[in-house]
């Protein structure tokens, strides 16, 4: 592990969405991986507790292609959402390397979409798209045109004025997706965006978001526990251990673009993936329950 500069992070944190730029230590820019706009080699994360240290991520390694859809999967506890956040450089890997790879000459810029409630509910919903233009002194007139093209591209643009209690969680977090898209990241992490959500506003949302992905090309490194939802999304799926959390197996994804539901649903292939992934997972599951059970009886 390299150690001659410290982790940086030159951004505007936002409550559901944070901008950054990464380059460190453990986080450095390169054309590796065969030009990934992020690869991880042997990447792990010990956080030290009063009962000890604790290994949340381990050995990970994996690689991203530019304009990709990645979706990641594991138990409870795993360590998804903590690779997520040294990804969005909101954490730092305590072994192993993470690199970026260049855009335009420089290192990748993200942006984190949250699950649940986060928007600021004094903020309608084209002040909450533009918050992050805000923090970066573009003129009011640009970014409220930019917010309005983002209202658009999401379905919204008639509820510009209306405040998040005003309406559905759906559309909340549909305008959660524009106020991440409106500072024009490289790459958009989505920590289970839509796990609080109805089945049925699941399934649009998922939908809704292949479209915006298709238009924007942006490179989506999504955290699910949905089976089905990685399936409709991904172009590859990582299964990850039970903690300390691991890249247990990758599947790519067969599936035609563009995806509707039913048709993925469909197709004889979707049983067969699904059955696939599930029994690695549920061995993962198992083992994931039967560590807890392990300590709490110690």
């Amino acid at each position: 592990m390299t150690r001659s500069n410290e982790w940086k992070i030159a951004s505007t944190h936002m409550t559901d969405s944070t901008l950054s730029r990464v380059g460190s230590s453990t986080a450095t820019t390169s054309r590796a991986h065969h030009d990934a706009i992020v690869s991880a080699t042997r990447v792990g994360k010990r956080f030290e507790t009063p009962r000890g240290p604790v290994d949340a991520v381990e050995n990970v390694t994996l690689s991203f292609a530019p304009g990709s859809f990645n979706v990641i999967v594991g138990p409870s506890g795993c360590g998804k959402s903590t690779l997520l956040r040294m990804i969005a450089g909101l954490d730092t890997p305590t072994s192993g390397e993470l690199v970026f790879g260049d855009v335009d000459g420089k290192s990748p810029t993200n942006a984190l979409v949250f699950q649940g409630r986060s928007l600021f509910p004094w903020l309608n919903l084209r002040q909450n798209v533009a918050y992050g233009l805000r923090l970066q002194k573009l003129p009011r007139l640009d970014r409220n045109d930019r917010a309005d093209e983002l209202l658009h591209l999401v379905g919204l643009r008639a509820f510009g004025r209306s405040y998040p209690h005003q309406v559905s969680e759906g559309m909340r977090q549909r305008v959660a997706i524009a106020r991440s898209l409106a500072v024009d990241p490289d790459i958009l992490l989505m920590d289970e965006p839509f796990g609080a959500l109805d089945e049925q506003t699941r399934l649009l949302l998922q939908e809704e978001l292949l479209r915006i992905w298709e238009q924007t090309g942006k490179t989506v490194v999504f955290v699910t526990h949905s089976l089905d939802e990685a399936l409709m999304l991904a172009d590859t799926i990582y299964v990850m251990s039970a903690q300390p959390g691991a890249i247990r197996t990758v599947f790519e994804v067969p599936f035609a673009r563009p995806r509707e539901f039913t048709s993925v649903r469909s197709d004889p292939k979707f049983a067969e993936l699904f059955t696939r992934t599930w029994d690695i997972l549920r061995t993962e599951v198992n083992a994931a329950r039967a560590q807890q059970e392990q300590e709490i009886a110690g």
